[in-house]
């Protein structure tokens, strides 16, 4: 037995360095996701402020002029995609693959966010008991250095982890929300123009 315990603090106590890194690439990818964020926020405000007034008086004969509204060099997902539905015209078959294509991509386009979310508090946690052990140790063999450094390496990755998973789910939240208002809108661009 004693030799399966010590099997399992050796694996335990070889995971640190692995999580402890993956914590800090996690980190860095979380403070370049708020930089992209607020870059698409921004993006967003501009392409669906417009495309919400002009579709409010959207027809199958004002569908012309709706097209003139859009941008030429389509930056937004969405306007993408609303070009894409405009030239599908009646092929309805074409826009249901045009609007699942969107799903996908939107969904790429979260993945991150929701990866950070889960991952932070996953190596968080793990981050947070490896240390415990040695910190254990520390404290019955009368090491308090030791102790106290061990500790202090659990809370630090505790709280990198749950950053991380907050940047995650704050930006997984709002991208969501965009993508739902988005796909709104190309239905019914494409119910639009299949009439």
């Amino acid at each position: 037995m004693n030799t399966i315990s010590n099997i399992l603090y050796w694996i335990s106590t070889g995971l640190l360095v692995p999580v402890i890194v993956l914590l800090i690439f996690f980190f860095v990818r979380a403070i370049l996701l708020i930089g992209s964020f607020f870059g698409q926020y921004m993006q967003m405000r501009r392409s669906t402020a417009v495309m919400y007034k002009s579709i409010e008086n959207l027809t199958p004969d004002t569908l012309a002029d709706f097209e003139a509204t859009l941008p030429e060099k389509c930056d937004s997902l969405v306007e993408v995609y609303a070009r894409k539905l405009i030239a599908a015209g009646n092929d309805e078959a074409k826009s249901n693959l045009l609007l699942s294509e969107y799903e996908i991509a939107a969904e790429k386009n979260i993945s991150t966010s929701k990866t950070l979310t889960k991952m932070g508090p996953i190596l968080g946690l793990m981050g947070t008991l490896i240390p415990m052990g040695p910190a254990l140790v520390g404290l019955a063999t009368g090491d308090i250095a030791s102790m106290a450094y061990n500790m202090q390496v659990a809370f630090a990755t505790t709280v990198v982890g749950l950053v991380v998973s907050a940047i995650g789910f704050v930006t997984q939240q709002a991208k969501e929300r965009w993508a739902m208002k988005n796909l709104a809108i190309l239905e019914f661009i494409s119910q639009t123009a299949v009439k």
